[in-house]
């Protein structure tokens, strides 16, 4: 894949994935989980204490762990550094075959398997159907396992559980180089020196990092991993064999009452929970006819949920006690979903896995002990079904007490196990910074306390949070009752507005991320060619004095996402075909030039698409093309979908279909053999609609919320001031320029 596509397929499935699944989920209107206050245009949340968790950073640097194979698993024992200085050779590939003997796990025997450059060793193939969450992956290497795009580790750690037996080094997604390996008569040592993505907008560092850690994998089935240098402080380190018991013990059954208004497959029978090796919970909610299918639109909203609380034990407070909540949510289906069209239940919440099994009139999820819930000896449990017209209960079992003596979580602290503890089936630990925010949570903050005053909210950090980018998603309820665009308005009061906040950043970017500074540093010079290389290209052939304009990653990020409140996600009908133009973001092949530019002559829309020249023979070059680095402004038709300009203002435009890349021009830009569909605004209105309010009683002037979140007894740090400020004066400007003055931005929290 080239540069160029395979960023158009980062930005296509990681955006369009995120943003389905955020809006799948509970429709609860987001809680205040810190103060607010003001320091001159900007805005400073403090969170309340262990609003987000805490982190657990990754502490094993001169450390080796050894595990030993047990009747019922692994022994785990936590030693000074044992490192084999014989690497051997580098790896041409991922697949390491085994010449001298064969390794003992989860069950089987292996003469080969798959050594990732993420860290992380992969026995088997990958698992059908992965490709959904994998695909999205920011230019992760091959080899290994993985997982999506956004998934924080935390999360992802139990989720690998029963998925494929591997090996989990110093799993961390996104980081690159070299692997090597050294065969001996009973056993194989496979050595790591990789480095952190750097240069890029969504990296953290300008410059590559060390990162030296080992595996001896041997004849016994015993493993060793040592950790000689980490630069980084987060991954995911433990062993996933496959838990091959299917014995279940019933723990407790929870009955319902019969509905016969009810449809069949939203009335609780009952729920039983069950634990499997010791170390999964299974809930199964059996209804009182068959469940529905994968594929059936009606699933859409409906949730059958499992609520551990309110049993809580003494000393723990009120605030603690917010029950733990493990849904089975159904989702619609989304048409460009890569693996094709359909609706379908998926399962969420602390330590569960994504899959859901549906058998006749039983549907069920499986997962690890919650965090919240670890050194419980007991909880209350209930369960429920929800519709999805507005959420409401539909369906609910009496309550029970559930013993949690028969449950062992698998993640441990490896620097202080001890072999008595063990043994595991499995065991893992997820090294991670601070939990992601709830973006309703994060937008309910800042307008019960300032007032809904806000169109977008960003939010910036001294902290980093559990996220392999870093850069934010986005999401919101596009408030401003906007129709004709492809979408409309949603759930204004999970996001506490009463119909002003449109969109806002996901989570906030940190103070030390490549995006938050003004420049790249002063000694990012020709001495580092792979960074100064990555920047020049990003820098394109035009720039004032060989430089971005100040705060250029900053810009790039907070307008794309922003502009994700209008596009990308209208359609349009020639002679008689639908034609998408997006979604989420411009098609490759959409003619998108940039109306009023931001930097450069020739710029294609930071929504997506290119700028393509006809060179009249079947053929186009492709003079910008769809990445939004550097900062680009909007082209004719955002414009337009904006309010800002009329239909009559929007040139006649065309989408290339079916590209097949040629080489390329004297000056590096890429030709394709494509063909050409032209398309007219009216196209686009035949499908959507007229663009209302229209481009005369649109909305012009635009506020956002520049909020610094900082952490409980803390104060905003200068850097983290003076930067946020050098973005807001930069956004100002940049909305001026691109909007070609028909709309203006201000920053203020008043």
């Amino acid at each position: 894949m080239t540069r160029t596509s395979w960023r158009a397929a980062r930005l296509f499935l990681g955006g369009l994935l995120l943003h389905h699944a955020l809006a799948q989920q509970s429709r609860e209107p987001g809680k205040v989980i810190g103060t607010v206050s003001k320091a001159g245009d900007l805005i400073v949340m403090t969170l309340k204490k262990d609003a987000l968790g805490k982190a657990n950073l990754f502490n094993l640097t001169g450390r080796t762990l050894k595990f030993r194979r047990d009747k019922t698993g692994y022994l785990v024992e936590n030693v000074p550094i044992d490192w084999n200085p014989n690497v051997g050779d580098a790896l041409k590939d991922d697949e390491l075959n085994l010449r001298n003997f064969i390794f003992p796990f989860s069950g089987k025997n292996w003469n080969s398997f798959s050594v990732g450059s993420n860290g992380s060793i992969r026995f088997g193939p990958q698992p059908a159907g992965t490709s959904r969450d994998t695909t999205a992956r920011a230019g992760a290497p091959g080899g290994g396992i993985s997982i999506g795009r956004f998934d924080p580790l935390q999360q992802a750690a139990p989720r690998l559980i029963n998925t494929i037996p591997s090996i989990c080094v110093f799993f961390k997604p996104r980081v690159s180089g070299t692997r090597y390996a050294k065969e001996l008569a009973d056993r194989v040592v496979i050595t790591w020196n990789v480095t952190e993505p750097a240069g890029n907008i969504q990296d953290f560092t300008w410059t590559p990092t060390v990162n030296r850690f080992q595996a001896v994998l041997r004849r016994d089935g015993s493993i060793d991993m040592s950790y000689q240098e980490l630069s980084a402080k987060d991954a995911i380190v433990g062993i996933y064999p496959q838990l091959a018991s299917d014995v279940e013990q019933q723990l407790v059954t929870l009955a319902g009452e019969e509905h016969p208004e009810l449809p069949s497959y939203l009335d609780l029978k009952k729920v039983q929970v069950a634990v499997k090796d010791g170390v999964l919970l299974k809930i199964t909610f059996q209804t009182r006819g068959p469940g529905l299918k994968e594929g059936d639109p009606a699933i859409e909203g409906i949730a059958y949920r499992l609520l551990f609380g309110p049993g809580i034990p003494k000393g723990i407070t009120d605030e603690d006690a917010t029950p733990v909540v493990w849904t089975i949510r159904g989702v619609g289906a989304f048409p460009d979903e890569p693996g094709g069209a359909k609706s379908r239940f998926v399962a969420w919440g602390p330590g569960l896995s994504r899959r859901v099994d549906i058998n006749g009139n039983s549907i069920s999820m499986t997962g690890v002990l919650p965090e919240k819930l670890k050194g419980m000896k007991r909880v209350t449990i209930h369960a429920e079904a929800t519709t999805s017209d507005d959420g409401s209960l539909v369906s609910k079992t009496a309550s029970r007490t559930l013993s949690l003596n028969a449950l062992r979580s698998p993640e441990v602290h490896l620097s202080s196990i001890k072999q008595s503890d063990g043994p595991y089936p499995l065991v893992y630990e997820a090294f991670h910074y601070l939990a992601l925010p709830n973006p309703r949570d994060l937008a309910c903050t800042v307008i019960k306390s300032l007032g809904d005053k806000f169109d977008f909210l960003a939010y910036y950090s001294d902290f980093r949070v559990d996220n392999q980018e870093a850069g934010t998603p986005s999401d919101g309820p596009k408030g401003g009752n906007v129709t004709g665009i492809g979408e409309t308005e949603r759930d204004l009061g999970a996001y506490c507005s009463a119909g002003r906040f449109q969109w806002g950043f996901v989570q906030p970017v940190y103070v030390g991320s490549n995006q938050m500074q003004a420049q790249p540093p002063e000694e990012l010079t020709d001495s580092n060619p792979r960074n100064i290389a990555t920047y020049k290209r990003q820098l394109g052939e035009r720039s004032l004095d060989g430089k971005m304009l100040p705060y250029n990653y900053a810009i790039s990020q907070i307008a794309h996402e922003m502009g994700h409140r209008w596009s990308a996600f209208v359609s349009a009908k020639v002679s008689g075909e639908i034609i998408p133009l997006g979604p989420t973001h411009w098609a490759r092949g959409l003619q998108a030039p940039v109306a009023f530019p931001y930097q450069r002559p020739t710029e294609a829309s930071a929504m997506g698409g290119g700028v393509w020249q006809d060179n009249f023979d079947g053929t186009y070059t492709q003079l910008d093309d769809d990445y939004y680095v550097p900062a680009t402004g909007w082209s004719y038709l955002d414009l337009y979908l904006m309010g800002l300009i009329s239909p009559a203002e929007v040139p006649d435009f065309f989408i290339l279909r079916n590209l097949e890349r040629l080489g390329e021009d004297a000056n590096h830009h890429p030709i394709f053999k494509a063909e050409r569909t032209k398309i007219r605004i009216e196209d686009v209105i035949t499908v959507e609609g007229p663009r209302t309010p229209d481009v005369f009683h649109s909305q012009r002037n635009f506020n956002t919320g520049m909020v610094l979140i900082i952490e409980n007894g803390t104060k905003p740090s200068r850097e983290l001031i003076d930067r946020a400020n050098g973005i807001r004066e930069r956004w100002i400007n940049y909305w001026a320029t691109t909007t070609g003055g028909r709309a203006s931005m201000t920053v203020k929290p008043d």
